[in-house]
């Protein structure tokens, strides 16, 4: 019943406010005071292939299936969950009811009272599993090496130790460390400046056959005054398997750690990932082997399924009467492991967008790749409105020493791409526009496209990739595409990004006029040599 009541109230309050934001994209279409076109304006246009249909829309996107798993769900069991409270919320509740798995992939868990609490409700689960003999409860957690290690005293580590002492057969934590921080590098780079080199940046909250996929990590900012997003997909059994698998994977490559927070290899057959005699190649090879297994598999269980109904592209989560509106496609990228399925198919849609096509794309900390960057700007048709994030609502904003100089060096790449833009003549093609949230940090990332003549959105990318070199080259990333015919979910995508967009103010030359806009000379030679590793 709590569990009911919390959703009811949920849903109340973005019905109460999806009304007021639709209110502010009618008004922000008929009243642009740029003098540009606005990216939330989506009047019909003409178009040589206006999709009005189920199979025009799945069509038009199912090539991604040739490349990656595809799991068909429905769109009435997705939720988009818009704020960091909200998120909070339905974590503990969701943990609080698992009754057969709960399974984590986070950057790092913060050690404060709000994850405190959160872990009090996986602890609940497992004594209620516990209290009924329900053996089969487990809890995975996937966290990285060097941030789940940060702290001397206190740290997402030392979080879960009284969780592995008292449910020894119930609980796994592992933590990723990358193969690439080895040798001199991994004894002479500082805590905090090692993980610049590489981590784990999953982001993956699964209860039972419940799954969330986030930008977020777990940690009390994110949990209240930290915008990201958050898309739960409830009762989907196959794509929270798909996940559940993943994490397991990635976790098997992993140390182990022990209820003394002590850290062993998974097993006897397991490669050390920076001990080892080579530069990490057989740590790489056997990764990325056990990863291209499960991509593999899942695609073969998709084929097969296919090959039974043949109205249908993809794996099914239950029946097929009726309902199945939405398809869902993992996308994973692990670069140091020569696993690039997201960006080939970031480059592929970006490639095949066509003109008349809408493309919103976000970035908590904008830093395309060169591969991505020039796509954009010289191959795709699409028109884009990029979100990024003010210097005021960086994470790293105000912070000291060095880091306190990142938000100036984003400034910088973001003028750099301004100009680009001015160059090759874009600027109505491809707008930016800077996020600002009074008090509030800005780690959305991901994107929304709108086909022609469509009022709302037909597929969303959401997860942990940025669009930059981090992302692509250095760490373990995982996002989804979601392509959708459901009419309610479509309108929770579109109320998502005018949420966000109408916090946000476009970019012009002025921007880079202002006193806060100022780049000093230092700061721009400093970033064309550190731009590769954030």
């Amino acid at each position: 019943m709590a569990e009911k009541h919390a959703y009811r109230l949920l849903l109340t309050w973005k019905n109460r406010h999806f009304n007021a934001v639709s209110r502010y994209a009618t008004y922000q279409c008929n009243n642009s005071h740029t003098g540009v076109s606005d990216p939330l304006q989506h009047t019909a246009r003409a178009s040589h292939r206006h999709c009005a249909t189920r199979t025009c829309v799945f069509d038009y996107f199912g090539w991604i299936g040739k490349f990656t798993p595809c799991y068909r769900v429905k769109g009435d069991q997705v939720l988009v969950i818009t704020e960091p409270t909200q998120f909070y919320e339905v974590l503990k509740i969701k943990a609080r009811k698992a009754t057969s798995r709960i399974t984590i992939a986070s950057l790092y868990l913060g050690t404060g009272q709000l994850e405190h609490d959160l872990v009090a409700c996986i602890r609940e689960a497992c004594e209620n599993a516990r209290k009924v003999g329900n053996s089969a409860m487990k809890v995975n957690i996937l966290l990285d090496y060097t941030r789940g290690s940060r702290g001397t005293t206190v740290s997402s580590r030392t979080m879960l130790q009284s969780l592995l002492k008292d449910f020894p057969s119930t609980v796994d934590v592992s933590l990723y460390h990358t193969p690439d921080l080895r040798g001199l590098l991994k004894r002479v780079v500082p805590e905090r400046f090692n993980e610049t080199i590489g981590l784990t940046h999953l982001k993956v909250y699964l209860f039972d056959d419940s799954v969330i996929i986030s930008g977020a990590n777990l940690s009390d900012n994110y949990f209240t005054n930290r915008q990201d997003r958050y898309v739960l997909f409830n009762d989907s059994k196959s794509l929270a398997d798909f996940f559940d698998n993943l994490v397991k994977t990635v976790g098997n490559l992993s140390f182990k750690m022990k209820h003394d927070n002590t850290l062993a290899l998974a097993d006897e057959e397991s490669i050390h990932p920076f001990k080892d005699k080579d530069d990490g190649s057989r740590f790489k090879r056997k990764a990325r082997k056990q990863i291209q297994n499960l991509l593999t598999s899942s695609m073969e269980d998709s084929w097969n399924m296919e090959a039974e109904n043949d109205s249908t592209h993809c794996e099914e989560d239950g029946d097929s009467t009726s309902g199945y509106d939405t398809l869902v496609y993992p996308l994973i990228q692990m670069g140091p492991l020569g696993i690039t399925h997201d960006e080939n198919i970031t480059l592929n849609l970006f490639r095949s967008a066509a003109p008349g096509d809408e493309i919103l794309l976000a970035s908590g900390y904008f830093n395309l790749t060169d591969h991505y960057m020039n796509v954009i700007l010289q191959e795709s048709h699409a028109k884009y409105g990029i979100l990024m994030a003010s210097p005021e609502v960086n994470g790293f904003f105000g912070a000291k020493g060095i880091a306190g100089s990142i938000p100036t060096a984003y400034v910088h790449i973001a003028n750099l791409f301004f100009k680009s833009l001015v160059w090759y003549g874009q600027t109505q093609r491809i707008q930016m526009f800077e996020y600002f949230r009074d008090k509030w940090t800005f780690h959305v990332k991901g994107l929304w496209y709108y086909l022609p003549g469509e009022s709302l959105p037909s597929l969303t990318f959401i997860g942990s990739p940025n669009f930059g070199y981090r992302s692509v080259y250095r760490d373990l990333e995982c996002q989804l595409a979601v392509v959708t015919e459901n009419t309610r979910l479509r309108e929770q995508l579109r109320e998502e990004h005018v949420r966000l967009y109408q916090s946000s103010n476009l970019v012009t030359s002025e921007l880079f006029k202002r006193k806060d806009g100022h780049v000093p000379m230092w700061a721009k030679a400093v970033t064309t040599v550190i731009k590769n590793f954030f």
